[in-house]
């Protein structure tokens, strides 16, 4: 066999994976040039626990990616090991069809990647095909299973992954994206039955789905990354790394259960993270950047964490990365936040209202151009731009009792969570007098007179408060629980940065970070 014809595909300019468009913003296919990095950060780990030894060169680990798309991964483990045994295996066609048969797998998520997936392994789209590199197969599929599984529906959603059925319940010509390697609850004897053996992988890696879209896309869509995540350590293998999106580090729907498991489990021995998901992923933005992790079984301590954002790479940083109950991502903002809650303040939450603050929607359309008796004004955004309309008392459904205070209205949606810097993080506020509500488009701080509200309004506008915010707000909703680590202030003077710096013993470099990642905001008594 040609060796170089059938293997060395790097040397190819350019490579085919680096030219294929993706299908959807959540199935992305991973840039090499990520696989590589990921496979690297592996290999070094691995000799760190196995006294320097090559993981390459042993014929005995099993690999797994078991959401394969472009096959991008299978394809670079399989290079590495073909030169890795070589001294081991000297015939070339033997110890490709070990490898192959016997220590690389992985599961497609679709018809089209897994054909896709085969053919960068195999040089195929059968494994026992006349042009497949390997001769150890009897099936067409090899090691790389897919087969088109049913959704489990429990009323209008599935069960396991949250799809839902107006959407996915679809004729068999279509793909209901059903991913076999969640849609079970005994992953154990799953993976038996797509392998035809008990199987235990010694590393799972990838690049999993982000979310069920069904092509809508959208904050309403369900994360489903995690789901992957959570049935990989279910296989209990040596190794899981994964590409998956950063919002899970202190945001995202349905995140809470899966990143208190992630920050205290002490097993992950590296974070990679890229805040701007386009220094990664060319032409595919994701909301709040994406990262790679690696989850190592016998690692129990703190991370090493490095951050990537353009040419500027922070770290690594050995973190701790159960310090607070979201991730802090970059090391430089831990040690003004300790300083800030040194002081012990409340939180400003406490005069903060959550979504949909007066229980009347975004899209809300019954208010009236022009007061009646005894109606309430109605602050909203129309057209994209703010307007006052007029609905009676008896619409307001939450918060009645606050119609009567001085409140000052900020967009629930601000920034996109980091994704420029320096980034201005929330949107303009809008002091109102009593008498006076809003749409689910804000949430409403509340206060007793004007007076105090244009006080909170410049404390607002200075950088401190939304660096403070931007710690955890890693996407663009600006919800009550971003504001958690801002602590409440005396409304009896108009705020500064120069001010709340002092206050809080903030160094010339910590004043500096914080003014370089922070856009100004104008304050004005609009």
């Amino acid at each position: 066999m040609n060796e170089q014809a059938g293997f060395t595909l790097r040397g190819r300019n350019p490579d085919v994976l680096t030219c294929i468009a993706n299908l959807s913003n959540d199935e992305v296919f991973t840039p090499p040039e990520l696989a590589f990095r990921m496979l690297g950060t592996l290999t070094a780990t691995w000799a760190a626990r196995n006294g320097g030894a090559n993981i390459w060169q042993n014929s005995s680990v099993t690999f797994l990616d078991p959401f394969t798309k472009s096959g991008v991964f299978l394809r670079e483990i399989t290079t590495r090991l073909i030169a890795g045994l070589a001294d081991e295996i000297p015939d070339l066609q033997e110890r490709v069809d070990h490898i192959l048969t016997r220590q690389v797998f992985g599961i497609g998520i679709t018809t089209l990647t897994t054909l896709l997936a085969r053919r960068s392994l195999y040089c195929s789209k059968f494994a026992n095909g006349e042009y497949s590199v390997a001769t150890g197969f009897t099936t067409e599929a090899g090691n790389i299973w897919f087969e088109r599984i049913e959704h489990t529906w429990d009323g209008a959603k599935c069960s396991f992954c949250g799809a839902p059925r107006a959407l996915f319940d679809r004729d068999r010509g279509l793909e209901n994206h059903a991913y076999a390697f969640i849609h079970t609850n005994n992953i154990k004897a799953r993976i038996g039955e797509l392998f035809g053996a008990k199987m235990q992988f010694d590393v799972i890696i990838g690049n999993p789905p982000y979310q069920m879209t069904g092509g809508a896309g959208g904050s309403s869509d369900s994360s489903i990354y995690h789901l992957f995540v959570q049935q990989a350590f279910n296989l209990e293998p040596r190794f899981v790394s994964m590409v998956v999106p950063s919002r899970w580090m202190a945001g995202g729907r349905g995140m809470d259960e899966f990143r208190a498991e992630m920050l205290s489990s002490a097993k992950l021995a590296d974070i990679v993270d890229f805040p701007v998901s386009k220094d990664v992923f060319p032409g595919v933005e994701v909301k709040g950047g994406i990262c790679y992790f690696l989850w190592d079984r016998e690692h129990n301590g703190r991370t090493n964490v490095t951050t990537c954002r353009g040419e500027e790479i922070i770290g690594p940083v050995s973190r701790d990365l159960n310090e607070f109950d979201v991730f802090v991502r970059d090391p430089r903002a831990v040690e003004i936040l300790q300083k800030v809650q040194a002081k012990g303040e409340p939180s400003i939450t406490a005069i903060l209202t959550g979504d949909t603050p007066f229980g009347i929607a975004t899209n809300f359309d019954g208010y009236r151009d022009v007061a009646r008796a005894g109606d309430v004004a109605l602050h909203l955004v129309k057209s994209g731009k703010r307007f006052v309309g007029y609905v009676p008392k008896s619409d307001v459904r939450k918060n009645t009792h606050l119609i009567d205070s001085w409140k000052v209205l900020t967009p629930k949606a601000g920034s996109d969570g980091g994704q420029k810097i320096p980034d201005v993080v929330l949107g303009k506020t809008l002091v109102v007098a009593p008498g006076s509500v809003c749409t689910q488009t804000f949430i409403a701080f509340w206060v007793g007179s004007e007076a105090e509200a244009r006080s909170l309004q410049s404390y607002y506008c200075t950088k401190f408060f939304r660096f403070l915010v931007s710690l955890r707000k890693i996407t663009q909703d600006a919800l009550k629980g971003t504001y958690s680590w801002v602590p409440q202030q005396t409304w009896d003077r108009q705020w500064t940065d120069a001010e709340l710096y002092e206050k809080y013993g903030l160094g010339d470099d910590e004043i500096g970070y914080i003014e370089d990642v922070i856009k100004p905001m104008a304050f004005a008594n609009d």
